[in-house]
């Protein structure tokens, strides 16, 4: 290839911790990017500690350009969401570059290989590694931070698959809501849920950690039911359930991750996460030596709310139970320290949630694009 750019399979521990590694060196300049928790990255990215890998082929490349690693990707054959929409889409990910259209093409070009050698007719991201897990490349607001669980880019990463050849595909929003100083809730909001919870008895109550693992299997149920239709979505395996069970025990505030229940029955839910990032930021991506002390410190400091998961049954949607979840938790946040909120993501043509959200003074700000190529 040109100027000596050469990409190749990870094939061992040394070629996934030049993986692993490559954000620390195109990121170091940046001042809000998030270090990610090494440990965890590894295990995702792990085909033995990951269960995302029980139902998906994944293939890492590294870009090297005169012995340096320059860039890299990930081609993904996520048989779960062949199984589900039965088409013939392969997806890239973790995707990381210099600013260099031949370094992109080249990574780009072996992720479209080796996906169209296994039958795929289209090729999107990136997903690393679906839409349950980050997803969708930063193409608007790169002056803050990422939220839990949020990808961050650079600014120049959209040119280059544009010129690349890839188009955009959907665009995916974050709302933010600002409590401090002068927020209020308006109103009309307050009265109209107080309608609504009065004529349909509904009440919504904080999850039950004595069972915590049940009742996460029904928020599943439910999740399921209400995402199904919409675009990209992909089921969770009970192996995926089981983990993220695990995982919400450990970081979710269970004060904020409430059911909203219909004569007693679930039917619906928001999952809403402290912004762990602002503490992940100041640990280098290590626990160890003093990682984990540092995240300890600046976890009691942590002052904003990410709300990853929000929904409700198809057939109650009309109640108007997104308004009451979004309401409790307005009202809830303050008191627990909670000054800024973000909601993500948003799909760009989910017209009912951006109306109820902006009807509460929330306001775009990041805009993540997935992009496709058809091969």
């Amino acid at each position: 290839m040109p100027r000596d750019v050469r990409i190749a399979p990870v094939r061992n521990r040394r070629d996934l911790r030049h993986f692993t590694q490559l954000p620390w060196q195109l990121y170091r300049n940046d001042p809000v990017w998030v270090p990610p928790p090494l440990f965890e990255l590894k295990k995702l990215l792990s085909p033995h500690k990951h269960p995302f890998h029980r139902h998906a082929e994944v293939q890492y490349f590294l870009a090297r350009q005169h012995g340096q690693v320059v860039g890299r990707i990930a081609a993904i054959i996520n048989h779960q969401h062949l199984r589900f929409h039965k088409d013939s889409v392969g997806f890239f990910g973790f995707f990381e570059s210099i600013d260099d259209q031949e370094v992109v093409d080249a990574l780009l070009m072996a992720a479209e290989r080796w996906v169209g050698e296994r039958g795929m007719h289209r090729l999107q991201g990136p997903m690393s590694f679906s839409t349950n897990e980050e997803c969708g490349l930063l193409v608007d607001g790169f002056e803050t931070a990422p939220k839990v669980m949020m990808p961050h880019h650079l600014p120049y990463y959209a040119t280059l698959l544009h010129t690349a050849g890839y188009v955009k595909a959907k665009d995916l929003f974050a709302y933010l809501i600002d409590l401090r100083e002068d927020a209020t809730i308006p109103e009309r909001l307050v009265q109209g849920v107080e309608r609504l919870q009065k004529k349909q008895a509904i009440t919504i109550r904080s999850i039950d950690l004595r069972r915590f693992t049940e009742e996460i299997r029904v928020l599943h149920a439910i999740y399921h039911r209400a995402w199904a239709q919409n675009w990209g979505f992909v089921p969770m395996t009970e192996a995926e359930v089981d983990l993220l069970a695990r995982t919400l025990r450990l970081v979710a505030d269970p004060r904020l991750c409430l059911i909203a229940e219909l004569e007693n029955q679930p039917v619906g839910f928001a999952l809403a996460l402290p912004d762990y990032n602002q503490a992940f930021r100041h640990m280098n991506g290590r626990l160890f030596p003093f990682g984990f002390l540092k995240f300890l410190w600046y976890r009691r400091r942590i002052d904003a709310l990410r709300i990853l998961l929000l929904g409700t049954n198809p057939d109650v949607r009309v109640r108007g139970l997104d308004a009451m979840l979004y309401l409790k938790l307005w009202q809830d946040v303050p008191a627990y320290g909670y000054r800024l909120v973000e909601c993500s993501w948003i799909l760009e043509d989910n017209w009912a949630m951006q109306r109820g959200l902006e009807r509460m003074g929330a306001q775009i700000y990041k805009t993540y694009r997935i992009f496709e190529k058809t091969l």
